[in-house]
């Protein structure tokens, strides 16, 4: 066999990709999990689009008018792409000043979600608190006070 491994030669390299050090499970791409990752929060605002895919909004609606057999993804995207690159600078514009309106109120947004992650988490319990409405919380004391007035009867 030229140039071939043999068999052996070619399973002896696969165990040895497959050990990692310190005895690890195998991570997808040999990447280490990373440790002590927060949580996404589902509260924080989503980044703006840019304008090409303001422009992406706006493109989808239209393909699909002009092609209801196609159902792939990715003839959306190339295509979409190929319009974008044909583009002048004039016809982007719109797309660029959405895109620049959605950014502003993104970081306005952002200021304010900061501000109350910088407040701390007392401020997020008070939130929760008043979300309940004044029977829930009137009907949390009622079930106290039942609960001590069956203990006194024993």
């Amino acid at each position: 066999m030229k140039g071939g491994k043999s068999k052996g030669e070619s399973k002896k390299a696969e165990t040895k990709l497959a050990v990692n050090k310190k005895g690890a499970p195998a991570t997808k791409g040999g990447k280490k999990p990373a440790k002590g990752k927060e949580p996404k929060d589902p509260n924080k605002p989503k980044r703006p689009p840019s304008a090409f895919f303001v422009f992406m909004e706006d493109f989808r609606k239209q393909f699909k008018k002009d092609n209801p057999d196609n159902k792939a993804v990715s003839a959306v995207g190339k295509a979409a792409g190929a319009k974008w690159k044909s583009l002048t600078d004039a016809e982007k514009a719109p797309y660029a000043a959405k895109a620049e309106k959605r950014k502003a109120e993104y970081e306005k947004n952002m200021k304010s979600y900061t501000k109350k992650q910088a407040e701390g988490p007392a401020a997020v319990e008070e939130e929760v608190e008043s979300e309940k409405s004044e029977s829930e919380v009137h009907d949390d004391n009622d079930d106290e006070e039942e609960s001590e007035e069956e203990d006194d009867d024993e």
